[in-house]
């Protein structure tokens, strides 16, 4: 059975399936749920695992958090979204490696830098992380909310990123262009676009790499093979 992945926010919320496990990472948006286009149909089940990048509200949502939450379900989230959820939290910090369900899981650094090209600076380092999830024979990068940093390049091998691309609180299309040049996933999913138009980052990585650049739509299912 493939991977499935779908893209549930407009900020970086994914659903990743497979044949005995369902997870969920970043549970959030900005306004009211009822407005977001969330599908809805998606959320019928719930989760096995959440992991949560950051506390901010595009990322955690307690609303959506109860939508997916099953008496078994476990929450991985840093110590600063604790206070935000209302269950039990096993706390991460950048650097941690952890098996959950049989899945292996590493936590990485996610953070603005001064030469960055984020325009606001509010993901500072060692607060916040990113996760590399490896499952079915396959190791998934959500970046989290990040600036183009040196740990990317150390990550290892990686079947599919998520990479933020907005430019506002996060990366730029060219600096995630970059990013995604020094991992070298075979698939990489934007994320976290605000405005940007995705064909854009599409159009540099695959020009430069032989990566495969998906600009998922809303509710969107990519089979991760």
């Amino acid at each position: 059975m493939s991977i499935q992945v779908t893209w549930l926010s407009r900020a970086s919320w994914f659903k990743i399936k497979t044949e005995n496990t369902l997870i969920h990472i970043d549970p959030g948006y900005t306004g009211y749920f009822k407005n977001q286009g969330v599908p809805v149909e998606e959320l019928k089940d719930k989760a096995n695992l959440i992991f949560i990048t950051h506390p901010h509200k595009d990322h955690l949502q307690p609303e959506a958090l109860e939508l997916i939450c099953g008496e078994e379900t476990r929450i991985f989230a840093p110590q600063a979204c604790v206070e935000r959820i209302d269950r039990p939290v096993n706390v991460v910090k950048p650097g941690d490696a952890f098996e959950a369900g049989g899945i292996k899981v590493k936590t990485v650094p996610a953070y603005n830098t001064p030469e960055g090209r984020s325009t606001r600076k509010v993901h500072h380092k060692g607060d916040f992380v990113g996760y590399l999830i490896a499952v079915e024979g396959k190791t998934i990068y959500h970046a989290g909310d990040t600036d183009f940093i040196p740990e990317m390049a150390q990550l290892g091998e990686v079947d599919l990123a998520l990479l933020p691309i907005g430019g506002t609180f996060v990366m730029d299309v060219d600096e995630a262009a970059e990013a995604a040049l020094a991992i070298q996933p075979r698939f990489a999913i934007p994320m976290h676009r605000s405005s940007v138009d995705p064909a854009a980052f599409q159009a540099q990585v695959e020009a430069r790499s032989s990566v495969k650049v998906l600009p998922l739509s809303l509710g969107e299912v990519f089979h991760l093979d």
